[in-house]
């Protein structure tokens, strides 16, 4: 079975500063027929306007990852990190049994553009943790790219939970197959562009999710980047 995640369709919280669209249910958007995928549990694509943010605020028992799109965010926490995340960097953040963190756009006249996803966790009450991805030559264009992993492998950041995330950039008629194994699930979130995953067709903000195994053609109708989530 595969199932069509609209952008339109998601929730929506606009606070002036923030605009944010809602894959799942999350904070004051609630829709029980969306309370996440498998172990997926929040996909929020955030616009943060010049010098907004989030104050520091507390999570745990969640694995957090953010995919910087376009402009810059700007993290710290209690584990004493501070960042300026760019463009194509992504941030994992293993909450644990407790971390505090914020996150501020610190352009004083850029937009920031990114999503931020939860996953939760193998197992609760886990030392909290940080660490960063950011692609190196080989992977700035490369068609497909691992950029989270439970075992951290080919360069990947290491993440608890079984779950490969892929970041994809395609040009315009470009096109790879992903053998999806069966007793695992597909989640496919596109960022710009047009794709067609076999015959559906997803534009910028939509998403498709299946536990249909076998072979899925992405192909991209124009240039494409999306996360491909591959989840146990």
């Amino acid at each position: 079975m595969t199932t069509i995640r609209m952008a339109n369709d998601r929730g929506h919280t606009h606070l002036g500063w923030l605009d944010s669209r809602h894959s799942f249910s999350f904070g004051d958007y609630h829709d029980p027929s969306w309370m996440g995928f498998r172990s997926l549990r929040v996909i929020n694509e955030d616009h943060v306007g010049p010098g907004g943010g989030f104050p520091p605020h507390p999570h745990r028992d969640m694995e957090i990852f953010t995919y910087v799109v376009s402009g810059a965010l700007e993290h710290g926490d209690n584990l004493g990190n501070r960042r300026v995340l760019r463009p194509g960097d992504i941030q994992v953040m293993g909450a644990g049994r407790g971390i505090v963190h914020s996150e501020f756009n610190p352009s004083a006249t850029e937009p920031a553009h990114f999503l931020q996803v939860w996953l939760r966790p193998a197992s609760t009450g886990l030392e909290p943790r940080y660490a960063e991805w950011r692609p190196g030559p080989d992977a700035v264009d490369a068609e497909r790219v691992l950029i989270i992993s439970r075992d951290g492998r080919d360069g990947s950041a290491a993440l608890r939970q079984d779950a490969d995330v892929h970041r994809l950039r395609l040009a315009e008629g470009g096109e790879f197959v992903h053998a999806l194994r069966p007793g695992r699930g597909l989640w496919l979130q596109v960022i710009r562009g047009v794709a067609m995953a076999n015959d559906q067709r997803l534009g910028a903000g939509d998403a498709m999710a299946t536990d249909d195994a076998g072979a899925w053609t992405i192909r991209a109708k124009e240039p494409l980047e999306a996360l491909m989530f591959d989840l146990g």
